[in-house]
Parts: C-alpha cells; sequence; structure tokens
C-alpha cells in the first residue's frame, strides 16, 4: 500500500532522477547521431572544417535542453542563467569557425589525419567523431549540473560562475578579433602572431575557452558546496585543459604550424608560453 502511494505521489526523490537518467540518454544518442552526420560531412575532402562548427552548436543545444528540459517543474533562474550563457559561448564559437571555412581547404589537423590514416581514414574518422560526441555529453553533463544546483534563488556563486564565463567569452572573441586583424595585413602572410593577448599566451583563445568552463563548475558547487553532485563539474575544466593542452588543440595545431612557419614558429615557442598567459621570466623555462 505504502509503495503504491509513493509511485502515484511522484517521490521527488525517484522520479525526478529517473527523468534526469533519461534525458542524459537522449542527449548521448542525439550527439552520436550528431557526429555520424558530420561523418557523412568531414570524410570528403575539403569539408572537415565544418566538424568544429558543429560540434560547438552541438554543444550548445545540448547543455541548453539539459538546463532547461522539465524534468521537476518549471526552469529557475539559475537554470535560465547557465542556459543563456551556454548558447551565447555555443553560438559564438559555432559561428567565429564557420566564418572562416575556405570552401574546398580541409582544417589542418584533419588534413594530417588524411595522410596519416589513409585508406582508413573513413572508418578511423567514424570513431574519432564518436569519441568528440563522448566529449561533447562530458560537457553537456556539466553545464546540467551547473543548471540543476538546487539551492534557492541565486547566489554570489552564480554571479561569480557568470562572471569568469562572460569573462571567458569576451576573451576568446577578443582573441580570435586580434588574430583576424593580424592575418588580414599582407605584410603578415608568414609571420606568426605575436600581438595583444597572443603575446602573452600562443593559443589565448584556447585558455579562455578553458576558463568558461572553470564558471559552470562554480555555479555547479555552489556558494557552500553542499549540493554533492556539483563537484563532478570540475571535470569539465579538467576534461578540456587535457583535450586542448595534450590532445585535439595545441599538439596538431602547432605541428601545422611548424611546418609552414619553421623557425618564426620556433622562435615564438622560445618567448610565449603555450597555453597560460604569463610571462616567461627565462627563454627555457617549460613550455606549458
Amino acid at each position: 500500500m505504502s509503495k503504491k502511494r509513493v509511485i502515484q505521489s511522484g517521490d521527488p526523490t525517484v522520479s525526478p532522477a529517473m527523468g534526469i537518467a533519461f534525458l542524459l540518454v537522449l542527449i548521448a544518442g542525439a550527439l552520436a547521431a550528431a557526429m555520424a552526420a558530420v561523418w557523412i560531412i568531414a570524410r570528403r575532402p575539403g569539408r572537415s572544417g565544418w566538424t568544429d562548427v558543429i560540434w560547438s552548436y552541438a554543444i550548445g543545444i545540448a547543455g541548453t535542453v539539459a538546463a532547461l528540459a522539465p524534468v521537476s517543474g518549471g526552469p529557475t533562474a539559475r537554470q535560465w542563467l547557465v542556459a543563456a550563457l551556454a548558447a551565447s559561448w555555443s553560438l559564438r564559437l559555432g559561428t567565429h569557425i564557420a566564418r572562416r571555412i575556405k570552401p574546398g581547404h580541409d582544417d589542418p589537423r584533419y588534413a594530417e589525419l588524411r595522410r596519416e590514416w589513409g585508406e582508413h581514414f573513413s572508418r578511423r574518422l567514424f570513431g574519432f567523431l564518436q569519441i568528440q560526441a563522448a566529449a561533447a555529453w562530458l560537457l553537456a553533463l556539466t553545464i546540467m549540473l551547473a543548471a540543476r544546483n538546487p539551492a534557492p534563488g541565486l547566489a554570489w556563486s552564480d554571479f561569480a560562475g557568470a562572471a569568469v564565463l562572460i569573462a571567458a567569452i569576451a576573451g576568446e572573441a577578443l582573441a580570435d578579433a586580434q588574430l583576424r586583424a593580424f592575418r588580414a595585413q599582407p605584410a603578415n602572410g608568414r609571420r606568426v602572431c605575436d600581438e595583444g593577448l597572443w603575446g602573452m599566451s600562443r593559443h589565448p583563445n584556447y585558455f579562455f575557452q578553458w576558463l568558461g568552463w572553470i564558471g559552470y563548475a562554480v555555479i555547479a558547487i555552489g556558494p557552500g558546496g553542499r549540493f554533492a553532485w556539483g563537484w563532478l563539474a570540475l571535470g569539465g575544466p579538467a576534461f578540456m585543459y587535457w583535450l586542448l593542452v595534450h590532445v585535439s588543440g595545441i599538439p596538431p595545431l602547432e605541428a601545422h604550424m611548424l611546418r609552414s612557419r619553421g623557425d618564426a614558429f620556433r622562435a615564438t615557442r622560445q618567448r610565449i608560453r603555450a597555453f597560460w598567459p604569463i610571462p616567461r621570466s627565462h627563454p627555457e623555462e617549460p613550455r606549458r
């Protein structure tokens, strides 16, 4: 009798959890399907540039859905705040990358993979893109944890996290604008950008992209750290740092820069750190 009463009343300790689990499975399936669609596009020469565009938009859509889906009542102010930040980041980044695409030209990273994988490129690319779908799911989970912190009302941590995210979006946009202006000058064709933020870090856009995920973690953990699940949001910035610094960000891009810029880029590596915007005190210090 009591068990029947619990089921009929929609016990919040059971029903919302089931709703969250179903939502996460749904998002995982949607992201896998999105990256399978990307595979159809990117396996053809000259179209790989759309991979990062769709990946960026997919994270934004998945994060917004994860934040606002009505699992247990209508969206709170925190959910709307996090959804707006996720959508703004995704829209700006995806649109910026789309504007850089040159028809018929592959992204240098994917062009190198095409050469490296040879006849197995199509098959291996599918698996590679599904790994990216899993990465997008983890980042969407980080957004969900921030949006669904159950603390009542908005706290200082929400405003602090939002400030970090806004600063990250603005910093990344500024870095992209500075690089675009540098490349627009014909005299800079063979030079390496070291102006503005690019004189502080070789990849300031990556740094600010990573910083944004710190903002979600601040919101998820909350003012007193009482939301135990919120601590898992630290996985977002940790994973993004690993991805950008050690896997698909800096390593393949810098390999391309070495091939295309040679000694000019080697000199830049001696003067400017790869990721952290901290001036070197000595040219031989570690490069991270």
